[in-house]
């Protein structure tokens, strides 16, 4: 089927509990959601299985959790202070702010390369007006950095910043795993974390947000051998994607030219996933060379070199970093999941979503909850295949149809119920279950203990 659109996503999140507004009794907070039980579950789902491909099934990998707040140096040295920046115009009668180069695009110019002085004039020279149709400012620039102070012990405040991005905890505790786990180049330091960028004009759901989660690491390497664990961390990445279920024509590599690149890269390479939007950046891969660590030694004064153990040599390692992007993984795994079509003449909705990533594994349900002696047996049921996996549901509300059709629209894989036949009313079939398949609506009747290992194989 066709990619379902954005607003069937957000319709589909906020009906069953995966994505809600920001503070919504009070009207929300632009850019910023919160996740209900079952995207909570998908989210962890995600960062699991990230942390385990690329952390505990590793031998290389060290996996840290740094602080939000950090001393303001650290990002005078990564030189956020003074570049991380976005162009924005002002609408000259709301005094709304807008994302200049979103304007462009929006009016089929591509801003790639472009200086705040050529994205200002062309808005100018095209005419181009704000979303209410008014007038617009010259563009200028806008740190993206949210800022608050720390009180110190004379009454006096320090200026503080949430960081924007995850990659500086990992640079500043580099002489830390050094000293401590000594490890042998290559290697990487991994960590998961929230960041906050006060964009000018957050939308689309959960793509372009305030606070974000981003999955990272730093891969510490020798500079002649860059260009080998470049290919290979672009081919890790591939296996990831396909991990999770995305095909070949979902996704573009984007190999980012010179000028266009952030400050610090010699090489990117931009992962784009065919959201319901457009295709647009998932996740990507930059060689930072070694700007970073060579910054900090200057600004701290810290020794942050790499001593080879063999040579006895030193020297600042290079850095390649895989990045991702937890939210629009998420967003990513719902719309690549979403499917319609029409099962026993009528029309349903489900996501299809693959079974390690599905926030409820199966559903186990009486037939009738007006009986008893069903409901208790279900129970046992149910508390046996949770000994297999936890993530199995409770569902007794309306009749099992419904009950079918609402752990579908959750993705749910499997749905276990338990009627007169489990009790024995058919003696051959005693203890015995009817097992129903979320993509196909097929049924088949099972003992409690293959139910079992048919999730154990489905797990594993």
């Amino acid at each position: 089927m066709e990619k379902p659109s954005l607003d069937a996503i957000v319709s589909l999140a906020k009906r069953r509990g995966f994505v809600f507004a920001g503070s919504e009794i009070y009207g929300g907070l632009a850019g910023t959601f919160d996740y209900g039980p079952l995207g909570l579950a998908l989210k962890k789902n995600i960062e699991q299985s990230w942390w385990r491909r690329f952390v505990d099934l590793r031998d290389d990998m060290y996996g840290i959790d740094s602080a939000i707040l950090m001393n303001p140096k650290v990002w005078e040295a990564s030189g956020h202070v003074g570049g991380f920046n976005d162009p924005f115009v002002t609408d000259l009668k709301t005094k709304k702010r807008y994302r200049a180069d979103h304007l462009l695009e929006e009016n089929g110019i591509d801003p790639a390369g472009m200086t705040l002085e050529q994205m200002g004039a062309l808005i100018q020279e095209n005419g181009i007006k704000s979303p209410d149709g008014n007038d617009l400012s010259a563009a200028q620039q806008f740190n993206m950095m949210f800022k608050t102070s720390a009180g110190s012990v004379d009454g006096t405040d320090t200026t503080v910043y949430l960081r924007p991005e995850t990659a500086q905890g990992m640079f500043v505790n580099f002489k830390n795993i050094i000293d401590t786990f000594h490890p042998k180049l290559p290697f990487g330091i991994a960590q998961i974390g929230r960041n906050f960028r006060n964009e000018i004009a957050p939308r689309e759901f959960l793509f372009r947000v305030r606070e974000l989660e981003i999955m990272e690491f730093e891969y510490f390497t020798e500079e002649r051998a860059w260009e080998q664990h470049f290919e290979y961390w672009l081919g890790e990445m591939r296996a990831w994607f396909s991990s999770l279920g995305f095909a070949p024509e979902d996704l573009k590599e984007i190999e980012i030219k010179d000028g266009e690149r952030a400050h610090y890269s010699k090489r990117t390479v931009d992962f784009h996933f065919n959201f319901p939007q457009k295709f647009d950046e998932i996740g990507g891969i930059s060689y930072r060379t070694d700007f970073d660590l060579k910054n900090h030694i200057e600004k701290s004064g810290e020794d942050l070199q790499y001593l080879d153990p063999n040579t006895n040599e030193k020297f600042v390692p290079h850095a390649i970093e895989p990045t991702f992007g937890l939210g629009r993984h998420l967003l990513a795994v719902l719309s690549n999941s979403y499917r319609e079509d029409e099962l026993g003449g009528e029309k349903r909705v489900f996501l299809s979503l693959p079974t390690h990533l599905a926030p409820l594994k199966a559903m186990v349900a009486p037939l009738l909850k007006n009986k008893p002696e069903l409901v208790e047996k279900a129970r046992e049921v149910r508390a046996q295949l949770r000994m297999v996996h936890p993530a199995i549901a409770w569902d007794d509300n309306g009749n099992i149809g419904k009950r079918y059709r609402r752990q579908d629209e959750i993705g749910t894989p499997f749905c276990i119920t338990i009627d007169f036949d489990t009790l024995g009313e058919t003696p051959e079939l005693k203890d015995t279950v009817t097992l129903r398949h979320r993509d196909t609506g097929e049924q088949e009747r099972l003992t409690i203990e293959q139910v079992a290992q048919r999730l154990r194989d489905a797990f594993a």
